[in-house]
């Protein structure tokens, strides 16, 4: 069976996004290369994604242009090829049609899709984002590991992971600190706790 495994950026005091939708509610985040290829390292290889509505929007309307774009610079266009070939598996009751390759819409339940793909999927999955769809698979206990990029930096305001603050349990895998401030770190669920 495959793992679903969830990568979210947090503030110190536990924002995944800003209140700021016209940057993607990411105008806080300290951007970090060497962060970027070791959350990459420790994700494994991913082929599938999976992605609520909104930060669907938001990545198609940032990494589409950039896939397209032969001035960008080449890390972007690295990661642009990478998401284009992925399937992007998109959580939404408006949303239909892209055309951003590889991409398919459900409006049933992502815990439901989740079971299905844990079976039927030839690689772990990746949830980036997603706030909603994170709270219901956590809910549901169907995220396998939790990576978190740890940004120093108190956003003070913003949009929680998990609002509803149900106790999960997990067990570190991995920790990693960064020049930059960043820390990586890498939990699995504890279904013991």
């Amino acid at each position: 069976m495959r793992k679903i495994k969830m990568l979210n950026r947090i503030s110190i005091d536990g924002y995944f996004a800003s209140p700021n939708e016209e940057n993607f509610g990411m105008d806080w985040f300290v951007h970090d290369p060497e962060v970027d290829r070791a959350a990459h390292e420790m994700g494994g290889s991913m082929n599938t994604l999976m992605l609520g509505g909104a930060t669907f929007r938001g990545f198609e309307r940032y990494w589409l242009p950039v896939l397209h774009n032969s001035h960008a610079p080449s890390h972007d266009r690295e990661i642009a090829a990478e998401l284009a070939g992925m399937t992007k598996i998109v959580f939404s009751r408006t949303l239909a049609a892209s055309e951003w390759a590889n991409t398919r819409f459900y409006d049933q339940s992502p815990s439901e899709v989740a079971r299905q793909l844990k079976h039927s999927a030839d690689t772990d999955i990746l949830v980036l984002g997603s706030g909603s769809i994170v709270r219901q698979l956590a809910r549901d206990k169907l995220i396998d590991e939790f990576i978190f990029i740890v940004t120093p930096v108190v956003a003070g305001a913003g949009k929680t992971l998990f609002p509803d603050r149900a106790q999960i349990g997990l067990t570190l895998i991995e920790s990693r600190a960064f020049e930059s401030g960043n820390l990586l770190t890498s939990y699995a669920l504890d279904l013991e706790r």
